[in-house]
Protein backbone atom coordinates (compact mmCIF):
# COMPACT_ATOMS: atom_id res chain seq x y z
CA UNK A 1 0.00 0.00 0.00
CA UNK A 2 3.00 2.23 -0.53
CA UNK A 3 2.43 5.67 -2.02
CA UNK A 4 3.28 8.70 -2.96
CA UNK A 5 1.59 10.40 -0.42
CA UNK A 6 2.29 12.96 1.97
CA UNK A 7 1.43 12.81 5.44
CA UNK A 8 -0.99 16.19 5.65
CA UNK A 9 -2.09 14.11 2.04
CA UNK A 10 -3.30 11.08 4.07
CA UNK A 11 -4.80 12.79 7.06
CA UNK A 12 -6.66 14.94 4.16
CA UNK A 13 -8.24 11.63 3.16
CA UNK A 14 -10.04 10.22 6.45
CA UNK A 15 -11.40 14.01 6.95
CA UNK A 16 -13.27 13.65 3.77
CA UNK A 17 -13.91 9.98 4.22
CA UNK A 18 -14.85 11.19 7.49
CA UNK A 19 -16.87 13.63 7.06
CA UNK A 20 -18.99 11.44 3.96
CA UNK A 21 -20.18 8.47 6.49
CA UNK A 22 -20.86 11.11 9.31
CA UNK A 23 -22.97 13.35 6.74
CA UNK A 24 -24.80 10.30 5.49
CA UNK A 25 -25.62 9.33 8.87
CA UNK A 26 -27.04 12.96 9.68
CA UNK A 27 -29.13 12.64 6.31
CA UNK A 28 -30.56 9.44 7.42
CA UNK A 29 -31.57 11.11 10.97
CA UNK A 30 -33.15 13.76 8.64
CA UNK A 31 -34.94 11.60 6.52
CA UNK A 32 -36.27 9.87 9.33
CA UNK A 33 -37.80 13.44 10.82
CA UNK A 34 -39.62 13.99 7.15
CA UNK A 35 -37.00 16.46 6.95
CA UNK A 36 -35.76 15.45 3.55
CA UNK A 37 -37.79 15.62 0.77
CA UNK A 38 -36.05 13.07 -1.92
CA UNK A 39 -34.38 9.79 -2.37
CA UNK A 40 -31.40 9.24 -0.22
CA UNK A 41 -28.93 6.56 -1.54
CA UNK A 42 -26.45 5.72 0.74
CA UNK A 43 -22.68 4.79 0.28
CA UNK A 44 -21.93 3.20 3.03
CA UNK A 45 -18.86 1.03 2.16
CA UNK A 46 -18.07 3.09 -0.92
CA UNK A 47 -16.53 6.65 0.34
CA UNK A 48 -12.94 5.37 -0.60
CA UNK A 49 -14.22 5.20 -4.45
CA UNK A 50 -15.60 8.83 -4.48
CA UNK A 51 -13.21 10.33 -2.78
CA UNK A 52 -10.23 8.54 -3.54
CA UNK A 53 -11.40 9.11 -7.71
CA UNK A 54 -11.82 12.83 -7.06
CA UNK A 55 -8.76 13.14 -4.76
CA UNK A 56 -6.49 12.29 -8.04
CA UNK A 57 -7.73 15.05 -10.08
CA UNK A 58 -6.35 18.27 -11.34
CA UNK A 59 -8.25 21.35 -10.05
CA UNK A 60 -9.09 22.27 -13.67
CA UNK A 61 -10.96 19.00 -14.46
CA UNK A 62 -14.35 18.40 -14.72
CA UNK A 63 -16.56 15.86 -13.19
CA UNK A 64 -20.00 14.43 -13.11
CA UNK A 65 -20.51 12.73 -9.75
CA UNK A 66 -24.04 10.37 -9.42
CA UNK A 67 -25.97 9.29 -6.08
CA UNK A 68 -23.15 7.62 -4.42
CA UNK A 69 -20.18 9.92 -4.89
CA UNK A 70 -21.52 12.54 -2.64
CA UNK A 71 -17.61 12.21 -1.26
CA UNK A 72 -16.71 13.63 -4.47
CA UNK A 73 -18.46 16.55 -3.87
CA UNK A 74 -16.85 17.13 -0.68
CA UNK A 75 -13.37 16.55 -1.87
CA UNK A 76 -14.36 19.53 -4.83
CA UNK A 77 -15.14 21.91 -2.16
CA UNK A 78 -19.03 21.68 -1.57
CA UNK A 79 -20.13 21.79 2.01
CA UNK A 80 -22.06 19.40 3.85
CA UNK A 81 -24.56 22.50 4.33
CA UNK A 82 -25.05 22.28 0.54
CA UNK A 83 -25.65 18.51 0.27
CA UNK A 84 -28.13 18.80 3.43
CA UNK A 85 -30.62 21.75 1.95
CA UNK A 86 -30.07 20.49 -1.72
CA UNK A 87 -31.91 17.09 -0.19
CA UNK A 88 -34.25 19.21 1.86
CA UNK A 89 -35.02 21.64 -1.27
CA UNK A 90 -34.29 24.42 0.98
CA UNK A 91 -33.58 28.22 -0.75
CA UNK A 92 -30.16 28.13 0.55
CA UNK A 93 -29.61 25.23 -1.66
CA UNK A 94 -27.30 25.02 -4.90
CA UNK A 95 -29.93 24.93 -6.96
CA UNK A 96 -32.31 27.04 -5.03
CA UNK A 97 -34.55 24.16 -3.21
CA UNK A 98 -36.09 23.37 -7.37
CA UNK A 99 -34.58 20.07 -6.54
CA UNK A 100 -35.04 17.13 -3.56
CA UNK A 101 -31.69 15.02 -4.10
CA UNK A 102 -28.52 14.84 -5.69
CA UNK A 103 -29.16 17.19 -8.84
CA UNK A 104 -26.54 20.04 -8.35
CA UNK A 105 -23.61 21.56 -10.12
CA UNK A 106 -21.15 24.12 -10.63
CA UNK A 107 -19.67 25.03 -14.01
CA UNK A 108 -17.95 28.01 -13.17
CA UNK A 109 -15.51 27.15 -10.47
CA UNK A 110 -15.99 23.66 -8.86
CA UNK A 111 -16.25 22.42 -12.48
CA UNK A 112 -19.18 19.93 -11.61
CA UNK A 113 -21.81 18.58 -14.08
CA UNK A 114 -25.07 17.56 -12.60
CA UNK A 115 -25.91 13.90 -12.57
CA UNK A 116 -28.86 12.86 -14.67
CA UNK A 117 -31.23 10.33 -13.69
CA UNK A 118 -30.72 8.69 -17.06
CA UNK A 119 -28.13 5.69 -16.25
CA UNK A 120 -25.01 5.98 -18.29
CA UNK A 121 -26.29 9.49 -20.04
CA UNK A 122 -23.28 11.13 -18.25
CA UNK A 123 -20.69 8.95 -19.99
CA UNK A 124 -21.30 10.85 -23.64
CA UNK A 125 -21.89 13.97 -21.86
CA UNK A 126 -18.19 13.95 -20.09
CA UNK A 127 -16.68 12.81 -23.28
CA UNK A 128 -18.46 15.71 -24.90
CA UNK A 129 -16.35 18.00 -22.25
CA UNK A 130 -13.54 16.29 -22.64
CA UNK A 131 -13.18 17.32 -26.72
CA UNK A 132 -14.25 20.38 -25.82
CA UNK A 133 -11.79 21.33 -23.40
CA UNK A 134 -9.21 19.23 -25.89
CA UNK A 135 -10.52 21.82 -28.28
CA UNK A 136 -10.34 24.84 -26.12
CA UNK A 137 -6.28 24.35 -25.24
CA UNK A 138 -7.02 23.24 -21.59
CA UNK A 139 -5.52 20.27 -21.04
CA UNK A 140 -8.30 18.55 -18.97
CA UNK A 141 -9.60 15.42 -17.54
CA UNK A 142 -12.93 14.81 -17.25
CA UNK A 143 -14.59 11.96 -14.74
CA UNK A 144 -17.89 10.70 -14.19
CA UNK A 145 -19.13 7.23 -12.11
CA UNK A 146 -21.75 4.44 -12.76
CA UNK A 147 -22.21 1.56 -11.41
CA UNK A 148 -22.70 -2.19 -12.27
CA UNK A 149 -26.13 -2.10 -13.41
CA UNK A 150 -25.36 0.98 -15.17
CA UNK A 151 -22.93 -0.50 -16.76
CA UNK A 152 -25.02 -3.32 -18.93
CA UNK A 153 -27.44 0.40 -20.58
CA UNK A 154 -26.80 0.89 -23.80
CA UNK A 155 -25.66 4.03 -23.83
CA UNK A 156 -22.96 2.89 -22.15
CA UNK A 157 -21.57 0.83 -24.69
CA UNK A 158 -22.32 4.15 -27.39
CA UNK A 159 -20.31 6.59 -25.13
CA UNK A 160 -17.56 4.15 -24.22
CA UNK A 161 -16.84 3.43 -27.57
CA UNK A 162 -17.69 7.20 -28.93
CA UNK A 163 -14.76 8.29 -26.18
CA UNK A 164 -12.17 5.56 -27.41
CA UNK A 165 -12.97 6.36 -31.57
CA UNK A 166 -12.20 10.15 -30.19
CA UNK A 167 -9.53 9.48 -28.01
CA UNK A 168 -10.79 12.08 -25.05
CA UNK A 169 -9.43 12.64 -22.27
CA UNK A 170 -11.70 10.93 -19.73
CA UNK A 171 -11.60 8.30 -17.29
CA UNK A 172 -15.05 6.20 -16.43
CA UNK A 173 -15.35 4.60 -12.65
CA UNK A 174 -17.72 1.28 -12.77
CA UNK A 175 -18.23 1.04 -8.99
CA UNK A 176 -18.85 -2.50 -9.17
CA UNK A 177 -20.88 -2.48 -5.69
CA UNK A 178 -22.52 -6.08 -6.36
CA UNK A 179 -26.22 -5.33 -6.88
CA UNK A 180 -27.94 -3.34 -9.57
CA UNK A 181 -30.53 -2.69 -6.83
CA UNK A 182 -31.75 -6.56 -6.06
CA UNK A 183 -30.09 -7.92 -8.77
CA UNK A 184 -26.30 -10.07 -8.03
CA UNK A 185 -24.38 -8.74 -10.61
CA UNK A 186 -23.57 -12.37 -11.71
CA UNK A 187 -27.00 -11.96 -12.96
CA UNK A 188 -26.83 -9.49 -15.10
CA UNK A 189 -23.46 -9.41 -16.82
CA UNK A 190 -21.84 -12.87 -17.26
CA UNK A 191 -18.31 -11.78 -16.86
CA UNK A 192 -16.23 -11.89 -14.16
CA UNK A 193 -14.49 -8.52 -14.27
CA UNK A 194 -16.57 -5.67 -16.09
CA UNK A 195 -13.27 -3.80 -16.76
CA UNK A 196 -12.99 -6.20 -19.71
CA UNK A 197 -15.87 -4.29 -21.60
CA UNK A 198 -12.89 -1.76 -22.32
CA UNK A 199 -11.38 -4.33 -24.37
CA UNK A 200 -14.08 -4.26 -26.96
CA UNK A 201 -13.26 -0.35 -27.83
CA UNK A 202 -9.21 -0.84 -27.89
CA UNK A 203 -9.25 1.51 -24.33
CA UNK A 204 -6.58 0.80 -21.35
CA UNK A 205 -8.81 -0.89 -18.19
CA UNK A 206 -7.64 -1.55 -14.44
CA UNK A 207 -9.14 -3.60 -11.45
CA UNK A 208 -8.49 -1.98 -8.48
CA UNK A 209 -9.59 -2.58 -4.69
CA UNK A 210 -12.26 -0.21 -4.01
CA UNK A 211 -12.39 -0.28 -0.60
CA UNK A 212 -8.71 0.54 -0.38
CA UNK A 213 -8.37 4.59 -0.82
CA UNK A 214 -4.86 5.02 -1.11
CA UNK A 215 -4.99 1.81 -4.24
CA UNK A 216 -7.44 4.35 -5.71
CA UNK A 217 -5.58 7.23 -5.72
CA UNK A 218 -2.70 5.40 -6.83
CA UNK A 219 -4.68 3.75 -10.09
CA UNK A 220 -6.68 6.64 -10.54
CA UNK A 221 -3.74 8.92 -10.88
CA UNK A 222 -2.06 6.86 -13.21
CA UNK A 223 -5.06 6.64 -15.55
CA UNK A 224 -5.63 9.89 -15.27
CA UNK A 225 -2.02 10.93 -16.66
CA UNK A 226 -2.49 8.60 -19.36
CA UNK A 227 -5.77 10.10 -20.40
CA UNK A 228 -4.11 13.61 -19.86
CA UNK A 229 -1.03 12.47 -22.18
CA UNK A 230 -3.41 11.67 -25.29
CA UNK A 231 -3.15 8.18 -24.94
CA UNK A 232 -7.32 8.03 -24.79
CA UNK A 233 -10.00 7.20 -21.87
CA UNK A 234 -9.37 4.46 -19.10
CA UNK A 235 -11.91 2.56 -17.74
CA UNK A 236 -11.24 1.67 -13.86
CA UNK A 237 -13.16 -1.01 -12.10
CA UNK A 238 -13.21 -0.67 -8.68
CA UNK A 239 -14.91 -3.95 -6.70
CA UNK A 240 -16.72 -2.71 -3.40
CA UNK A 241 -19.53 -3.72 -1.79
CA UNK A 242 -22.81 -1.69 -1.13
CA UNK A 243 -23.06 -2.12 2.90
CA UNK A 244 -27.48 -0.96 2.41
CA UNK A 245 -30.09 -1.04 0.05
CA UNK A 246 -30.30 1.02 -2.80
CA UNK A 247 -31.70 3.78 -1.20
CA UNK A 248 -33.78 4.52 1.84
CA UNK A 249 -37.06 2.68 1.36
CA UNK A 250 -35.10 -0.46 0.52
CA UNK A 251 -34.08 -2.72 3.48
CA UNK A 252 -31.83 -5.09 1.28
CA UNK A 253 -33.17 -8.21 2.60
CA UNK A 254 -32.04 -9.87 -0.54
CA UNK A 255 -28.41 -9.66 0.67
CA UNK A 256 -26.84 -12.26 2.73
CA UNK A 257 -26.04 -12.03 5.07
CA UNK A 258 -23.37 -13.63 5.59
CA UNK A 259 -21.99 -11.37 2.41
CA UNK A 260 -22.35 -8.37 4.70
CA UNK A 261 -20.40 -10.25 7.04
CA UNK A 262 -18.04 -11.07 5.23
CA UNK A 263 -17.34 -7.23 3.55
CA UNK A 264 -17.27 -5.59 7.15
CA UNK A 265 -14.33 -6.80 7.65
CA UNK A 266 -13.22 -4.63 4.62
CA UNK A 267 -14.57 -1.50 5.61
CA UNK A 268 -12.32 1.16 3.98
CA UNK A 269 -12.53 3.54 6.93
CA UNK A 270 -11.46 1.32 9.25
CA UNK A 271 -8.73 -0.39 6.94
CA UNK A 272 -7.43 3.57 6.67
CA UNK A 273 -6.98 4.04 10.16
CA UNK A 274 -4.98 1.10 10.54
CA UNK A 275 -2.69 2.00 8.11
CA UNK A 276 -2.24 5.32 9.42
CA UNK A 277 -1.89 3.94 12.71
CA UNK A 278 1.03 1.29 11.78
CA UNK A 279 2.45 4.23 9.31
CA UNK A 280 2.44 6.31 12.48
CA UNK A 281 0.48 9.19 10.61
CA UNK A 282 -1.23 10.25 13.31
CA UNK A 283 -1.84 9.79 16.84
CA UNK A 284 -5.32 9.50 19.14
CA UNK A 285 -5.11 13.10 19.76
CA UNK A 286 -4.82 14.19 15.58
CA UNK A 287 -7.50 11.68 15.01
CA UNK A 288 -9.68 13.56 17.93
CA UNK A 289 -8.79 16.61 16.35
CA UNK A 290 -10.21 15.82 12.56
CA UNK A 291 -13.29 13.80 14.14
CA UNK A 292 -14.17 16.78 16.39
CA UNK A 293 -13.86 19.23 13.16
CA UNK A 294 -15.82 17.22 11.75
CA UNK A 295 -18.47 17.14 14.59
CA UNK A 296 -18.51 20.96 14.56
CA UNK A 297 -19.40 21.08 11.00
CA UNK A 298 -21.95 18.89 10.65
CA UNK A 299 -23.56 20.25 14.03
CA UNK A 300 -22.77 23.91 12.32
CA UNK A 301 -24.35 22.84 9.17
CA UNK A 302 -27.28 21.12 10.40
CA UNK A 303 -28.15 24.12 12.30
CA UNK A 304 -28.26 26.05 8.92
CA UNK A 305 -30.47 23.35 7.14
CA UNK A 306 -32.69 23.26 8.98
CA UNK A 307 -33.24 27.16 9.40
CA UNK A 308 -33.03 27.99 6.17
CA UNK A 309 -36.15 28.83 4.21
CA UNK A 310 -37.96 26.87 2.07
CA UNK A 311 -38.03 28.72 -1.97
CA UNK A 312 -40.81 31.22 -2.07
CA UNK A 313 -43.65 30.86 -4.31
CA UNK A 314 -42.71 33.40 -6.67
CA UNK A 315 -39.19 31.95 -7.47
CA UNK A 316 -41.04 29.18 -9.03
CA UNK A 317 -40.44 30.82 -12.61
CA UNK A 318 -36.81 32.04 -12.30
CA UNK A 319 -34.13 30.13 -13.96
CA UNK A 320 -36.51 27.89 -15.73
CA UNK A 321 -35.36 29.16 -18.93
CA UNK A 322 -32.08 31.47 -19.12
CA UNK A 323 -33.28 35.06 -20.38
CA UNK A 324 -29.67 36.90 -20.39
CA UNK A 325 -29.13 35.94 -16.97
CA UNK A 326 -25.81 34.91 -17.11
CA UNK A 327 -22.96 34.55 -19.26
CA UNK A 328 -22.13 31.46 -21.52
CA UNK A 329 -18.62 31.96 -22.67
CA UNK A 330 -15.51 29.29 -23.75
CA UNK A 331 -12.35 29.66 -21.34
CA UNK A 332 -9.73 29.21 -24.25
CA UNK A 333 -6.51 28.59 -23.66
CA UNK A 334 -4.93 27.97 -27.25
CA UNK A 335 -5.11 30.84 -30.05
CA UNK A 336 -7.99 30.66 -31.70
CA UNK A 337 -6.56 31.45 -35.10
CA UNK A 338 -5.31 28.12 -35.18
CA UNK A 339 -8.70 26.42 -35.67
CA UNK A 340 -9.42 29.54 -38.31
CA UNK A 341 -8.48 29.15 -42.25
CA UNK A 342 -5.76 28.83 -42.93
CA UNK A 343 -4.24 27.54 -40.50
CA UNK A 344 -6.58 25.13 -40.15
CA UNK A 345 -7.16 23.81 -43.52
CA UNK A 346 -6.73 20.20 -44.35
CA UNK A 347 -6.76 18.48 -47.90
CA UNK A 348 -9.08 15.67 -48.12
CA UNK A 349 -6.29 12.97 -49.02
CA UNK A 350 -5.97 9.93 -47.16
CA UNK A 351 -3.29 7.50 -48.46
CA UNK A 352 -4.63 3.80 -49.58
CA UNK A 353 -3.54 2.08 -46.74
CA UNK A 354 -6.22 3.73 -45.12
CA UNK A 355 -8.75 1.72 -47.17
CA UNK A 356 -7.68 -1.59 -47.54
CA UNK A 357 -8.12 -4.23 -44.50
CA UNK A 358 -6.59 -3.57 -41.30
CA UNK A 359 -5.10 -1.12 -42.78
CA UNK A 360 -2.43 -2.61 -44.77
CA UNK A 361 -1.36 -2.06 -48.40
CA UNK A 362 -1.60 -4.69 -50.82
CA UNK A 363 1.26 -7.07 -51.98
CA UNK A 364 3.40 -5.10 -54.95
CA UNK A 365 2.16 -8.35 -56.91
CA UNK A 366 -1.22 -8.04 -56.71
CA UNK A 367 -0.64 -4.37 -57.43
CA UNK A 368 1.10 -4.98 -60.95
CA UNK A 369 -1.51 -7.82 -61.57
CA UNK A 370 -4.57 -4.87 -60.98
CA UNK A 371 -2.74 -2.64 -63.76
CA UNK A 372 -2.09 -5.67 -66.57
CA UNK A 373 -5.11 -7.71 -66.19
CA UNK A 374 -8.72 -5.43 -66.72
CA UNK A 375 -11.17 -6.29 -63.72
CA UNK A 376 -13.63 -9.40 -64.86
CA UNK A 377 -17.34 -8.19 -65.59
CA UNK A 378 -20.17 -9.33 -63.38
CA UNK A 379 -22.72 -11.23 -65.81
CA UNK A 380 -25.58 -9.13 -65.03
CA UNK A 381 -28.59 -11.01 -64.02
CA UNK A 382 -31.93 -10.71 -65.13
CA UNK A 383 -34.41 -8.83 -62.25
CA UNK A 384 -36.93 -11.97 -62.99
CA UNK A 385 -34.26 -14.08 -61.82
CA UNK A 386 -33.03 -12.24 -58.97
CA UNK A 387 -36.75 -12.07 -57.78
CA UNK A 388 -37.05 -16.18 -57.93
CA UNK A 389 -39.54 -15.99 -60.26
Amino acid sequence: MSSNLTREQHLELYYYMRLNRELEEQMVRLFRQNKIVGGLYPSLGQEAISVGTAYALAPGDWIAPMIRNIGALLVRGFKPRDVMTQHMARYTSPTLGKDGTSHMSDLKSRHVVSPTSVLGDLIPVMTGVAMAGRYLGQRIVTMTWIGDGGSSTGVFHEGLNFAAVQRAPFVLIVENNQWAYSTPVEKQSALKDLADRARAYGIRSEIVDGNDVVAVVRTTREAVEHARSGKGPVLIEAKTMRMLGHAQHDSADYVPRAMLESWKERDPLDRFEKLLTEKKLWDTQTKNEIDGRIAREIRSDVEFAENSPAPPPESAEVGVYCGGCHTIEAEWKRPKEELLPPRSSVKAEWPEKSFTANGARPSAAKQETSKTKPAKKLARTPVRARAGR
